[in-house]
């Protein structure tokens, strides 16, 4: 039986404690600075798209361990100057597909890069960007290497997410000073992970995010992904302690308390893939990290009666007009 929808007033004082390792910190900046190392753009060429009001490229950069990772870099055609970016992150089990397939951000007029996701093409829509490491697990993307944070497929796709920040503003006609991060569902959580790993942001957009409050979501959602991690638990019993350790590394949540950038966020209470109290748990603690006096500016859209669609083209029209407000494309 799904659960009840939890009431608002509950929701917008949910602030769980989220245990964070005592080498959380460290643990990113070593993960990080050994990918950063490397030069990150690998490869850009003219990519055909058919359609003349857009010019796109076909780009590879250097994620995790310096593995080549896919993405497409789309802008308006014969744009002068340099563009404000977005770079967007697919969801769960989606690849980066074609590049005509995502093209809300540049027809607004900016520069766009679409990450592939690593390994996880197939589900619902195409990629070609591989994940080579392997390492014991489950299945399923959400369980790969999920015995050892060091291991752990998120702590790669995490990775890759701040290099593709790097990589747009290493392209040509890119304002590098003006560069936000936009997701849905696990492309949600990876942009909160973003925004308190790469602390120059200028917006953060993040819908029905995943990978927040993880151990809670664990207990309230029965469906994939998080319903994956709960199987997986129930077939190795013993790798429970294990489990919540390596989750603790990727959280969400605690990346988005490091959080500077504005915010705009959206949930939908009847949401059973990324319960709603769990993206709350992001919201009411982004960019509160100890130190700070003022959180960063950030709002929340709720839709009552929708799942984890959430609110569809009406909350794209919002984003597109709060992002207008602060990011507004130079002609």
């Amino acid at each position: 039986m799904p659960h009840p929808p939890p009431h608002l007033d509950d929701l917008e004082r949910y602030s769980p404690t989220i245990v964070e390792p005592g080498d959380f910190e460290q643990f990113w900046s070593d993960t990080l600075a050994g990918a950063t190392a490397r030069p990150v753009l690998v490869d850009v060429r003219p990519e055909p798209t058919d359609l003349p009001l857009l010019d796109c490229w076909n780009v590879t950069f250097a994620g995790f361990g310096g593995d080549p990772v896919r993405a497409w870099y789309t802008r308006p055609a014969g744009a002068r100057g340099p563009l404000p970016a977005v770079v967007e992150y697919a969801g769960y089990g989606r690849g980066r597909g074609l590049p005509h397939e995502r093209l809300t951000w540049p027809v607004a007029g900016y520069a766009h890069l679409l990450m592939d996701n690593r390994g996880q093409a197939g589900q619902y829509g195409a990629g070609d960007t591989p994940d080579p490491h392997g390492a014991p697990g489950g299945p399923w993307p959400v369980t790969w290497g999920i015995l050892d944070p060091r291991d752990y497929h998120y702590r790669r796709l995490i990775t890759d997410a701040v290099r593709a920040v790097e990589a747009v503003r290493a392209l040509p006609g890119v304002d590098a000073g003006r560069v936000a991060v936009v997701g849905n569902s696990q492309g949600g959580g990876l942009a909160l992970a973003v925004s308190g790993l790469v602390d120059d942001l200028a917006a953060v957009l993040t819908t029905a995010p995943f990978l927040c409050d993880m151990r809670r979501a664990v207990q309230l959602s029965d469906v994939p992904p998080y319903g994956e991690i709960a199987h997986y638990l129930a077939v190795h019993r013993e790798a429970e302690e294990a489990v919540w350790r390596t989750l603790s590394y990727v959280d969400a949540v605690s990346l988005a308390r490091r959080a500077t950038a504005p915010a705009h966020f959206g949930v939908g209470l009847r949401d059973t893939v990324c319960p709603p109290r769990t993206g709350f748990a992001a919201y009411n603690q982004y960019g509160t990290a100890s130190g700070r006096q003022v959180p960063p500016e950030r709002e929340i859209h709720v839709y009552p009666f929708n799942g984890h669609e959430g609110g569809e083209a009406l909350h794209v029209r919002r984003q597109l007009r709060w992002l207008g407000a602060r990011l507004r494309p130079t002609e």
